[in-house]
Order: C-alpha cells, then sequence, then structure tokens
C-alpha cells in the first residue's frame, strides 16, 4: 500500500533546495550583500518593534520634556546619555523618532512598491500577449508617463488629491501618498514584464497551451508570469529604495506624511530649519537612516541582479 508524503515536508525540501542553489551560495560568497543584509535587517526591525526597541515615545506629547529640547547627542559636552543621538526643537528623543519615522517610509515604499509592481506587470502582461492596439495604447501611456519628471507627477497627484479632500484623517493622505508614487513607478514594469512576454509567447509550450485549448488569461496567469517574474523581482528590490526617497522628497517638500506621523523625509525637513544654527544632529541623523536605507536596498537589489543573471554564474 503506497502512502502520499507528508505535507510538512514539502517545506524542508524547498528550503534545503534553497540553501544548496546557487542564489544562497552567490549570496554566502558575496561580503557586499551579506553587510547590506544585515544593515537592512537591523532597520527594518527597529522600525517594525519600535514600540519594544525605541528607548523612548517620541510621539507621545505627555511624555516630552521641553526643558530636553535641543540636547547634543550624548558623547558631546552637553549631551545627556538619556537621549543618546540627541534630541529635536521639540525634545523628542532623534533615536526613537528614526525608529518610527523608518516605519512610515518602509511602509509608504513597500505599498508604493507593491501597488505599481500590480499595475505594470498586469499592464506589461497584457501588452506583450494580445499585442496590436492594445500593446500600442498602453505603450503610448507609457511614453507620456515618462515625458514627465516622476516628482512633479508625484506633486500634481498629491495636490489634486489634497485638494479634494482638504480635511481628510492621516489614513486618506497615506492613500494619497502611496497613489501618487505609484503611479510614477508602474511604468519600468510594464515595459519590463512586456517585453520578457514577448520572448515567451513565442515558445513551445505557450503553442503548446493553446492548441490544447487553454484560456488566453490562464496561460498568461499560469504559464507565462511566472517565467518573467525574474527581472520584476530584481526591479522591485531596486525600486523599493527609490520610493522611500521619493517619499522623503515629498515629506522635505511638506507634501507627503501628515506632521503628527512624521516620516524620516519629514525630520529632515524640520531638522533642517536648525542645520546652520549648530544644533545639526536633528537632521544629519535622519539624513544617515535614509542613506543607509536605500544603500543596503540597492546594493541588494545589484546583487540579486546578479545572482539571477545565468549567465554570470
Amino acid at each position: 500500500m503506497s502512502s502520499s508524503p507528508a505535507p510538512a515536508g514539502a517545506a524542508p525540501g524547498a528550503l534545503k533546495r534553497f540553501f544548496d542553489g546557487d542564489v544562497w551560495h552567490s549570496f554566502c560568497n558575496s561580503p557586499t550583500a551579506i553587510i547590506a543584509a544585515v544593515i537592512a535587517f537591523i532597520c527594518i526591525f527597529c522600525a517594525l518593534f519600535a514600540e519594544f526597541v525605541a528607548p523612548h515615545n517620541p510621539f507621545d506629547l505627555a511624555s516630552l520634556e521641553l526643558m530636553d529640547a535641543r540636547l547634543p547627542p550624548a558623547w558631546m559636552d552637553e549631551g545627556n546619555a538619556k537621549y543618546l543621538l540627541g534630541t529635536d526643537d521639540q525634545g523628542r528623543d532623534i533615536l526613537s523618532a528614526l525608529m518610527y519615522g523608518a516605519r512610515i517610509s518602509l511602509f509608504v515604499g513597500l505599498a508604493s512598491v507593491a501597488l505599481s509592481v500590480l499595475i505594470g506587470v498586469g499592464l506589461g502582461l497584457l501588452a506583450g500577449f494580445v499585442g496590436g492596439k492594445v500593446d500600442a495604447f498602453i505603450m503610448r501611456v507609457c511614453d507620456v508617463m515618462l515625458s514627465f519628471p516622476s516628482i512633479l507627477i508625484a506633486l500634481l497627484i498629491d495636490g489634486v488629491g489634497r485638494a479634494m479632500f482638504p480635511n481628510a484623517h492621516d489614513t486618506l493622505a497615506f492613500a494619497v501618498l502611496i497613489l501618487a508614487i505609484s503611479l510614477t513607478g508602474w511604468v519600468q514594469y510594464a515595459r519590463t514584464v512586456r517585453g520578457s512576454t514577448l520572448v515567451e509567447r513565442n515558445k513551445e509550450y505557450v503553442q503548446a497551451a493553446r492548441v490544447i485549448g487553454v484560456s488566453p488569461l490562464r496561460i498568461m496567469r499560469k504559464h507565462v508570469l511566472p517565467n518573467v517574474l525574474g527581472p520584476v523581482l530584481v526591479l522591485a528590490t531596486i525600486q523599493v529604495a527609490a520610493a522611500i526617497i521619493t517619499e522623503a522628497t515629498l515629506s522635505f517638500l511638506g507634501v507627503g506624511v501628515p506632521p503628527t506621523s512624521p516620516s524620516l523625509g519629514t525630520l529632515i525637513r524640520v531638522g533642517n530649519d536648525f542645520l546652520f544654527s549648530g544644533e545639526w544632529w536633528i537632521t544629519i541623523w535622519p539624513g544617515v537612516m535614509l542613506v543607509l536605507i536605500a544603500l543596503s536596498v540597492n546594493l541588494l537589489g545589484d546583487w540579486l541582479r546578479d545572482a539571477l543573471n545565468p549567465r554570470l554564474r
């Protein structure tokens, strides 16, 4: 009597194949990727568990001490060991504000990239597989989007959203910001997926699926899509850093997340007012945090691009 394999064995088997595969071997032999992964993990961990890791809650107004405002880092003469990286103009602990601000920046960046992937992959798959007038129309829309600076489109969408909903609460403000970044980032995914789909749709396995009567939607979803996701994964990894920087730029310009939930860009904008008065730490540390996150994600994206390229193995 034969017995079916236990479902629980699938996960260990998949993990074993991953750890024995080329991608993990490439990661273990790349010091740059390891360092970038460690930095990214620390930043993401501190952002996700800020309530437990941060020494203070910088947005709890009852716990703020205005007498502690503009204190320098702890190693400077007037510093306080209670505030390792100093305080801002409202007495908020800079280190704690970085952790809470990084959470908002990461959330906006990841959510906007996820929405961009959803829109871009869907339209690119449709354009490449169907072709004809549908392909021409989608590509002309991409050309129009590429003719405008991305930050200008984001500012326009954000301004229109705020004009339509002047009394919007924080959740709607986040939604408008994510939509503004997403509508400027989907074009690259659409063009990438379209090019890969044009190659895949003429291969034998797609032709065989058509012959046996498989519907076009199922062919796109089950056969073509899994084979075009490699470049999308690499592009999405790199675009996370770009989305975080775009969010910081919008927040620095005053059209980003609301002041009640400041991100790294908002903290940089607030600290910029005190940069030339000697309180450099108020804006420098959020800037350093932003650079670390963006640089580590970009380095991981570069490594992933090389690891998934069979010509470089």
